[in-house]
């Protein structure tokens, strides 16, 4: 399978650098695993981990999510925790309540906790954080856009009063939106590159190179030490599939991401063991539907066409080299209220259906659509899609478009189509609605609007459970109908342990989550 080896939720470029290993990170599986069942200041042994990305910032006010995971949950706690299974749990909150109408929250907040750098943990800080976070640079900040204010009520109650419910807000406190750092980092020259968590680790800038290689040491001062299982971690940045693998044989790496479909295979026969996953979806991004760089895609009837001119089993074969469920909806197949068993076939493969459409939309001689395209080390993908768009009158023009800007150009508008970026499925209608849908949208850059979308959100934002688990429905439906994207398959993504470690997958992240890493008992 043909991925681009980029972050996949938020814009932002890749810091190009030299794949490293350090001293000793060879075979020596004691080592790398760590005393078995140690945990705090017993654990001994490094854990390392590789990565296909390298985070934009290391600042909790700009951080990402997905694959930049390990990098922040290393040095930062959140407010709040998700199990590998999505149940929310105690963070640096030991509590948490809603008002009746679910528009003020108010959270318990852990005494005694310390900054790495010594400054007491408390609401107030909590609350410049949630701020900090809201009106910040990253993506990701239109998870916290109905926070109104976030206040401390005493030194251990924090109070975010919200304009309306956002019934993910839990689960966004548990991930970028809830990372907590330390007052002295906020405005620092160097706080991109040297963050102070409360984290069961500390970074060792010593020994870290920024862009490729990132070494972490044990808080001796944690809260949580049954969460250190290891002395000290190492994160490699691995940016091809052939530095992955190379990493893997080379006994170099205990985890590693490996979202390429023949990386897995390649990883597997070298004795790891692949966990795999369909957490994302990958096909055509129709973004323009307003027509605003391609006036063609304003009508439903061409964003159908292309979605009957793509025959996914092919690609599935060819470019996932057959590890994905072909689909035509983003909705997570997880969500058992809004996902439709029936909406994978929605658009079967008939390229004259499609040469039909667009003739009745006006555009029988055809258009013309200009598409990114990444160099890597294979176009299969690229040829595919300018093969089977071309066959039923659509022109792809491919611009070269360098890996470290793509996706901040993405999110600036730049192109109306994008082709091979995999987004991320989510649990619930409303976080795909909130993440990919609504106006303010990170994956929506042309900020569409439209009203049965937006009636649809506002019922699983403030209808009853019987009303929002119909508007989900409706939505996933309704997205599929207007062709607002042109899905091919999911892929099944994976993370790889050597014999030494184990993995918990978190179904709604594609990276494990850091203490659900262990050594093998």
């Amino acid at each position: 399978m043909l991925v681009l080896w980029v972050r996949r939720i938020t814009a932002g470029g890749l810091v190009v650098g030299a794949v490293l290993g350090l001293a000793g990170c060879g075979g020596d599986a004691g080592t790398a695993a760590g005393d078995k069942n140690a945990t705090g200041a017993r654990a001994t042994g490094t854990l390392r981990l590789g990565s296909v990305v390298v985070p934009a910032s290391l600042a909790a006010s700009k951080a990402a999510w997905a694959n930049d995971a390990p990098f922040h949950q290393a040095v930062y706690d959140t407010l709040l925790r998700q199990d590998p299974d999505l149940k929310i749990e105690p963070g640096l909150a030991t509590e948490w309540s809603y008002n009746a109408d679910k528009t003020v929250l108010t959270l318990k907040l852990r005494t005694g906790v310390k900054f790495s750098d010594g400054t007491p943990f408390d609401a107030k800080v909590a609350a410049e954080n949630i701020t900090r976070f809201r009106d910040g640079t990253s993506n990701l900040r239109s998870y916290l856009q109905e926070v109104r204010t976030a206040e401390a009520v005493d030194a251990s109650t924090l109070r975010l009063t919200l304009s309306a419910p956002n019934p993910a807000l839990l689960s966004y406190l548990a991930g970028a939106a809830g990372l907590q750092a330390s007052p002295k980092t906020f405005g620092a020259a160097n706080a991109d590159t040297r963050p102070v968590g409360t984290g069961p680790y500390v970074l060792d800038a010593a020994k870290t190179v920024i862009g490729s290689t990132y070494v972490y040491k044990r808080n001796p001062n944690y809260w949580k030490p049954a969460d250190q299982h290891y002395a000290s971690i190492v994160l490699t940045v691995y940016q091809t599939p052939t530095a992955t693998v190379n990493a893997v044989r080379g006994g170099q790496v205990n985890g590693v991401a490996v979202p390429d479909a023949s990386v897995q295979q390649q990883v597997a026969a070298a004795g790891f063991d692949v966990k795999t996953s369909e957490l994302n979806f990958l096909g055509l991004l129709l973004f323009d539907r307003d027509g605003k760089i391609t006036p063609a895609l304003k009508d439903v009837r061409v964003r159908q066409a292309i979605n009957y001119a793509v025959d996914r089993p092919t690609l599935v074969k060819a470019v996932g080299k057959g590890l994905g469920t072909p689909t035509t909806q983003i909705f997570k197949a997880t969500d058992k209220e809004s996902f439709d068993p029936a909406l994978d076939g929605r658009y079967p493969y008939d390229p004259a259906k499609a040469k039909q459409l667009l003739k009745d939309a006006g555009y029988a001689g055809g258009f013309a659509v200009t598409i990114p395209q990444v160099p890597s080390g294979s176009t299969v993908l690229y040829d595919l899609v300018k093969q089977e768009l071309g066959a039923v009158g659509i022109t792809v023009k491919y611009v070269n478009e360098p890996q470290n800007s793509l996706l901040a150009d993405v999110a600036k508008g730049k192109f109306s189509v994008v082709a091979g970026l995999p987004l991320q499925t989510d649990p619930t209608a409303w976080h795909v609605a909130n993440f990919k849908l609504l106006p303010h949208a990170t994956w929506n850059p042309f900020h569409t609007a439209d009203p049965t979308v937006a009636a649809l959100a506002g019922k699983l934002q403030t209808g009853s459970a019987a009303e929002a688990a119909k508007a989900g429905k409706d939505l996933n439906r309704y997205i599929v109908e207007q062709a607002w994207f042109a899905p091919w398959y999911r892929p099944r993504l994976g993370f790889a342990v050597d014999r030494n470690t184990t993995a918990v997958p978190q179904q709604n992240n594609a990276y494990p989550y850091l203490w659900n890493i262990t050594p093998r008992g």
